[in-house]
């Protein structure tokens, strides 16, 4: 049954390009300002509070609506593209683009890893930055050898909960191209809906949905078995796991 249906696999590859896409911009931006945003500055709670908004916003249609909006073709960004003496770009039309551009939503809405990232850097101790400074470490070798190992707990974290969500995406996709063009943003989570409540045929909507589990729970398992080899949970082990 799976095998003959050429949009089971197709929404399938989508997906898989949706996740392996948006996770590693996601915690590579959340991981990044959190950085930024450690440090002891004048101002610094405003823009901790104004990255993490978008966040707060979460996978409302409203928001999915005012994305649309913007790559519209004849929309700000466009406008701005204009501006600049360039012609305007078909985001939303073109197939190249069009996951790009729905992968930017939820790459931009990297709040809530943002501010968990943020406590897990606080929570450093600062004995072991000095201890590294008079070995004689550069800023690039502590943040490598003694920030990263410290909070891959909490990248793992961030991980297994930015994955599943991905893996579950429905507003975006569905409200700003609908899964188009030629379902090249047609997620495996628009093929259960359309197939549930489009074509009203639950039965295969439902088997539909427990392979959706079924990949996530896969995925998710294999993570957990990867992270003995990457996830350190004590600091005063050698950097072996407990």
């Amino acid at each position: 049954m799976f095998l003959e249906d050429d949009l089971f696999w197709k929404s399938m590859g989508v997906t898989f390009a949706y996740v392996f896409l948006t996770i590693p911009l996601k915690l590579a931006f959340a991981l990044g300002i959190a950085f930024v945003l450690n440090f002891k500055l004048r101002g610094i709670g405003f823009f901790r509070t104004a990255f993490y908004i978008p966040s707060i916003l979460g996978s409302s249609v409203a928001i999915a609506v005012l994305w649309r909006a913007l790559f519209a073709i004849d929309g700000l960004l466009n406008g701005f593209i204009g501006v600049l003496g360039f012609d305007p770009v078909n985001w939303l039309g073109e197939p190249a683009l069009a996951l790009t551009s729905v992968t930017l939503l939820r790459v931009w809405q990297f709040g809530s890893a943002m501010v968990i990232f943020l406590a897990a850097l606080q929570n450093v101790p600062q004995s072991q930055y000095e201890a590294a400074m008079i070995d004689g470490a550069s800023k690039w070798q502590m943040f490598m050898k003694v920030t990263v190992p410290l909070i891959t707990p909490v990248i793992f974290f961030n991980f297994i909960m930015q994955t599943t969500q991905a893996f579950q995406e429905f507003t975006a996709p569905y409200v700003i191209t609908g899964g188009g063009p030629t379902h090249y943003t047609y997620l495996f989570s628009l093929y259960i809906y359309d197939t549930a409540f489009k074509y009203f045929d639950m039965g295969y909507g439902a088997a539909l949905a427990w392979i959706l589990f079924l990949v996530v729970a896969l995925f998710a398992s294999i993570a957990f078995k990867s992270s003995k080899y990457w996830v350190f949970y004590s600091a005063d082990k050698g950097g072996k796991n407990d």
